[in-house]
């Protein structure tokens, strides 16, 4: 039985793969074509269409790396096809699989209208259904010669177009027009989905053998010399096994059409616009064949794009979204990475999303989609709530390295205890083909077995691939209410997570972080893109204030259109895979230049707002747009610039090095450069580990199994080399204010620049470090060994902190051997603490080491850079600046004022008044994260503010201007169930705050 089982499989094998497929489509013809060769970046299709063209045949090559080519397809239906359904058959030398990594196509009629893309997975266009006979046929396909790129993780030149070459990259294989079969293949997809059913059911199951039999049957009834003529016949060989419903408790699927399109990667941001569009119009044409199909597409960026660029194509997707059909999720800009993002840039992300699904379709969006981001901050659960979100999908979770997360349907809680219901699709994918195997796999995987058996699956195409195909399609509807299989159910997500949360009221509770064990490299690669995207976000915080101070104070007009438009460029470049530096130099390339325009701007904004706030005059005016008051400046404010009169900073020479004292702290730099002593005399402590210095420059190898850029495998750890060697230690700068040691040094083929500065009256160490940076495959690490015992670090996250072990007790702990942080890093034991503040860093680590005697060493290190071959081979090469500062005797709260204060260096504007704060907190413990103008440009100023230390507060708040109501509001700056009405007072409002609480004040204004 054995043996006649393995026959038959191998029998069905081989006569779907070289007969039946084959003819689905039985006759064909070769039609014509002609090509046009665009000279450089793509042209609009009327462009296209008009060109001259030249005629071409099958077997040509075409495309130079990143180039497009228009082809022109012409042919006449035979007479004798009438009444058949008519496809044209077009490929443009696709290489069979990974759909959406080579060359794709977006079919055009001769009127200028897109009919659907074509890729590997999707080559026909339907002619007639069906034809008359006779018809002509004329068809433009705007080709985009997209290199291979991923593959084999080999450094590769296509990545730049400066590089790529112009070596043409496909041949074109099959154009031609051709009689489709439904009946084959219709047949094709019953064997399909039995065979693969069957594969995935135990030997020992009765079931197995009844749809074993059934398919050797039908393989009977098939003559191979004439399949179309016996298709119906095989068919029926196999209705009885079609028809036998699924079991009562089979576990529940339901089928989300999907194109996970990453906005950029392998790809630049230009190509994904016409990825977006070739989906698109595949998924609408989809729509009109299938009534029953429902397709989601998140990133509100994608559809602007297809506004702005493909208006037929963004109109059919209105058509669609009207019906029901086509379904806008997530609620967020783009699929955003969500370690980096500040907490206002996290914010922003939904207030744009959803504010463009709300504006173009009324719709408001529910779930928030982010199944490929590189793991998921504690913040997010309160900022999904503030949304006016009620759910959470991902997936990437499931490419843990250590550990298995042990759900797939829970509840996420956040920093502040805010719980959103969560699902994590238990097939582990995104891009399900709806295969046997799929299915099963999340049958068997589904964590939440004996307590709830419904699960999501989202099927389709990604990244350019062309979404959901008809026979993924014809395979859900066969499988929609089948014996052995999971059923299945082609619906909207929100219909998903409605019945999921009525099946499982009680899900487990998941809290903090989900902490993706992979892609750690990420928080350092493309240090400059990283740089870009700190620097935008506190711009930005500046621009707003000062020009909503400058409107309410005097009038001036608030930027709202430039801010939006800035707001967008900056949440565009926060996508996962630009952001976390993971994508060709091309997209970086891109991202820089976009940052750099986006500084420009917005030091053009920020400077016309402070000069109407100063006035007329020559005195030096210093603004603070910190949330904490300094140097004799409000927080959020301006004052005269003065000096005050501090006890004087010394340096005097020791050993070859340096001693700089402030009366607060006294710091040893000895010959080499490193920080040997940082004396806290205020607590009357020694900073620095016993026997260790700081300030010490550490390089490791670092070549990861797979994944270049995204990844950094521990091992890394175990060969590192100290850079202890000195070209130069001397003082740079020496008045009463601050002393500054300048050491410079050469390795390999780089060179670091750095300045150790202790200023008046801190108790601060900053270090400026500058790195000339032209290594390969390696990681720059700054290292911090303190005398500081404690089994946990704390680092910032969006809107407040996260607390991490720094011992490997568990699996769990040991995964996390690199960590995020925004603005700083703190370790603490009772009684005192030490932050390591930064201006551009992300990635960091901290260790434990045991000391000779007892007690142990902390390390804390900061992530500088690294130098991955792939996607980009010319990784981070080239100059960058770091800062950081070393704070002693510091609380979370100090570091969360440092944190501020490094990011945010004063302005000083020649005027003669000082300008008074809008607003003003008396608690330090709540910051005031943005002062802004409501989005609806009523002129009301909205005041974002968050508990930043972890625990209850309370704070008087005070507007500087009249205010006629106070009322807080989601982050959209709408009144909803939540809201609560403050009565303002000429001496503020008083607000309660949950720990890392944020709220939303909307401050009507008395115009």
């Amino acid at each position: 039985m054995h043996d006649n089982r393995v026959l038959i499989e191998q029998r069905i094998g081989r006569v779907l793969r070289e007969r039946i497929r084959p003819a689905v489509y039985r006759s064909s013809v070769p039609a014509r074509v002609e090509v046009w060769h665009a000279p450089g970046e793509p042209v609009p299709s009327s462009v296209g269409m008009a060109a001259t063209y030249t005629p071409c045949q099958v077997g040509d090559l075409w495309g130079r790396p990143w180039g497009t080519s228009w082809f022109r397809i012409t042919a006449s239906v035979p007479d004798e096809w009438a009444q058949r359904t008519v496809e044209a058959l077009i490929d443009l030398g696709f290489d069979g699989t990974r759909p959406g990594f080579q060359c794709e196509g977006l079919v055009y009629r001769p009127d200028g209208s897109p009919v659907k893309g074509i890729g590997p997975m999707s080559t026909w266009v339907r002619i007639g259904a069906p034809a008359v006979g006779g018809e002509q046929v004329e068809l433009y396909v705007e080709a985009a010669a997209n290199p291979v790129i991923l593959g084999s993780f080999e450094p590769t030149e296509l990545g730049d177009p400066a590089t790529a070459g112009a070596a043409p990259l496909y041949r074109i294989g099959r154009v031609e027009i051709a009689v489709f079969d439904e009946q084959v293949w219709e047949l094709v997809h019953d064997i399909e989905v039995l065979d693969q059913l069957m594969r995935e059911l135990s030997t020992e199951s009765g079931r197995r053998w009844e749809i074993l039999r059934a398919l050797g049957r039908a393989m009977d009834a098939v003559d191979p010399r004439d399949v179309s003529g016996t298709a119906k016949a095989a068919r029926a060989e196999l209705s009885d096994v079609l028809a036998a419903p699924a079991h009562a408790s089979a576990h529940r699927i339901s089928a989300v059409g999907h194109a996970h399109i990453d906005s950029a990667w392998l790809w630049p941001l230009r190509e994904t616009v016409r990825k977006v569009a070739r989906t698109a119009s595949n998924m609408t044409a989809l729509m009109d064949e299938h009534p029953e199909f429902v397709f989601a597409m998140s990133q509100a960026q994608q559809l602007a794009w297809l506004k702005e660029h493909h208006p037929p194509v963004y109109a059919r997707v209105r058509e669609k979204i009207e019906t029901g059909q086509f379904v806008p999720v997530g609620g967020m800009w783009v699929e955003a990475d969500t370690n980096m993002p500040g907490g206002e840039a996290m914010a922003r992300q939904f207030v744009h999303g959803k504010r463009f699904f709300l504006d173009e379709f009324g719709i408001e969006t529910d779930e928030v989609w982010l199944p490929d981001s590189f793991g998921y901050s504690a913040a997010l659960p309160q900022l999904v709530l503030l949304s006016g979100s009620t759910y959470f999908l991902t997936q990437k979770i499931s490419w843990n390295q250590q550990n298995t997360f042990p759900h797939h349907t829970f509840r996420w809680e956040g920093i502040d205890g805010s719980r959103v219901f969560t699902h994590f699709p238990p097939a582990d994918t995104y891009c399900s083909e709806i295969s046997g195997a799929e299915l099963a796999h999340a049958a068997r995987n589904f964590a939440e077995k004996g307590d709830a058996r419904r699960s999501m699956v989202p099927f389709g195409w990604g990244d350019g691939g062309g979404g959901p195909t008809r026979e993924m399609l014809a395979r859900a509807a066969r499988l929609a209410d089948l014996d052995g299989s999971p059923t299945v159910t082609v619906e909207a997500p929100a219909e998903f997570f409605r019945k999921a949360c009525e099946e499982y009221p009680n899900a487990p509770v998941w809290v903090g972080e989900l902490y993706l064990e992979f892609h750690r490299g990420t928080y350092t690669s493309q240090a400059e893109t990283k740089r870009g995207n700190r620097r935008s976000e506190h711009l930005l915080r500046e621009a707003e204030l000062w020009a909503a101070t400058a409107a309410v104070r005097h009038g001036h007009p608030y930027p709202h259109d430039e801010l939006d438009r800035i707001w967008k460029t900056v949440l565009l470049n926060q996508f996962h895979d630009i952001l976390p530096g993971s994508s060709i130099a091309w997209v970086h390339q891109q991202a820089e230049r976009d940052h750099a325009a986006v500084a420009d701007e917005l030091a053009g904004l920020t400077s016309s707002a402070q000069r109407v706030l100063a006035g007329e005059g020559g005195e030096p005016v210093a603004f603070n747009a910190a949330p904490h008051a300094r140097d004799g400046v409000p927080a959020g404010g301006a004052a005269l610039a003065s000096i005050s009169d501090t006890p004087p900073v010394t340096v005097t020479a020791r050993d070859g090095g340096f001693v700089l004292t402030n009366g607060l702290l006294e710091t040893v730099v000895d010959s080499r450069g490193l920080v040997t002593s940082l004396f806290d005399r205020v607590a009357g402590r020694e900073v620095v580990a016993p026997g260790a210095a700081a300030n010490l420059l550490q390089l490791h190898p670092d070549l990861p199994n797979t994944w270049d850029a995204w990844n950094v495998d521990e091992f890394y750890r175990n060969t590192v080399t100290d850079l202890v060697d000195a070209d130069e230690v001397a003082v740079h700068a020496d008045d009463r204010r601050h002393v500054a040691v300048r050491v410079v040094r050469s390795f390999s083929s780089s060179t670091v620049t750095q300045t150790v500065t202790l200023r008046a009256d801190t108790r601060r160490l900053e270090i400026d470090t500058e790195v000339d940076w032209h290594e390969v495959e390696a990681f720059l690490k700054l290292a911090f060994p303190l005398d500081v015992h404690t089994d946990r670090s704390a680092a910032e996250t969006q809107f407040g902190h996260v607390y991490r072990p720094t011992h490997h007790n568990t699996s769990w702990d040991a995964a996390k051997f690199e960590i995020c942080a925004h603005r700083w890093v703190h370790l603490g034991e009772p009684g005192y603490g030490v932050a390591l503040v930064n201006d551009a860093t992300y990635g960091h680590d901290v260790t434990r080491s045991a000391r000779d005697g007892g007690g142990t060493t902390t390390t804390l290190r900061a992530s500088l850079l690294r130098a991955p071959r792939f996607p980009d081979p010319d990784t981070d090469h080239g100059r960058h600046a770091f800062r950081h500062a070393l704070v002693v005797g510091a609380t979370i709260g100090d570091a969360v004022r440092e944190g501020y204060s490094i990011n945010l260096p004063m302005r000083v504007t020649a005027g003669s008044r000082a300008v008074p704060p809008l607003v003003t907190v008396d608690n330090p413990a709540v910051v005031v994260e943005s002062v802004k103008l409501a989005e609806d440009r009523s002129g009301d100023v909205v005041v974002r503010l968050y508990e930043a230390t972890g625990a209850r507060a309370t704070a008087r708040v005070t507007a500087s201007f009249p205010v006629s109501r106070l009322v807080s509001t989601d982050l959209l700056e709408r009144e909803w169930a939540r809201s609560t009405e403050y009565e303002p007072t000429e001496s503020g409002a008083t607000v309660h705050f949950r720990p890392f609480q944020i709220v939303t004040l909307r401050c009507h204004r008395t115009v």
